[in-house]
């Protein structure tokens, strides 16, 4: 062990974090230490703060420091859409894409038989709960297995509602070349083709 105890515990915690492997996690460290004055204090007290603020949703499954979040107590999301996520991840990206003045589902996952995730480990009957208060539902899932079951599942729960329930594209992204694209992406994106 090169480092005391304290320092190795930093380490092994930053490790944890996604994308961070033990080398980068060394590497953060020793950043935060050189530069204890400017992030190291700095960022300690923010995650004091945010222990105590940090508050998921009880409406939508967003993590905000309020409770209904700042995007269900917006007043001008009243677009009646509803995007459905799989992830506080998703939202937020969908957020930084500008998509407008919606409202969003967070489920908490996807349905996964094998990994012992079921309907009840998720906000699915929340999401169906507050469907009628929406003329359409966009079903923003990942385009895995698992994401493409738990559409189907959320589609046929909704079935008898009179709401207009959608997905998201799938297919050739912007910018994207076809050489690049491996050939499920191509399938799929031949069969969604549209009119110029």
């Amino acid at each position: 062990m090169a480092a005391g105890p304290e320092i190795e515990q930093l380490i092994q915690l930053l490790a944890r974090l996604p994308g961070l492997g033990p080398r980068s996690a060394r590497r953060a460290v020793l950043h935060l230490i050189k530069k204890k004055d400017q992030l190291m204090v700095p960022l300690s007290a923010a995650l004091d703060r945010a222990v105590d603020a940090v508050k998921v949703c009880e409406v939508c499954g967003n993590v905000d420091t309020r409770s209904p979040c700042g995007i269900c107590a917006d007043p001008r999301r009243n677009s009646g859409i509803l995007i459905v996520v799989e992830d506080v991840a998703d939202l937020w990206a969908l957020e930084r894409a500008g998509v407008g003045a919606v409202k969003y589902h967070v489920l908490g996952g996807v349905l996964s038989p094998l990994d012992g995730v079921g309907p009840d480990d998720l906000s699915i009957d929340e999401l169906i709960r507050r469907a009628p208060e929406f003329g359409e539902i966009v079903l923003a899932v990942n385009a895995t297995v698992e994401g493409q079951t738990t559409a189907h599942y959320i589609t046929d729960r909704l079935d008898g509602f009179d709401i207009k329930v959608t997905r998201l594209a799938h297919g050739v992204p912007v910018g994207g070349e076809l050489d690049y694209l491996d050939e499920g992406t191509l399938s799929q994106a031949l069969k969604a083709r549209t009119d110029m």
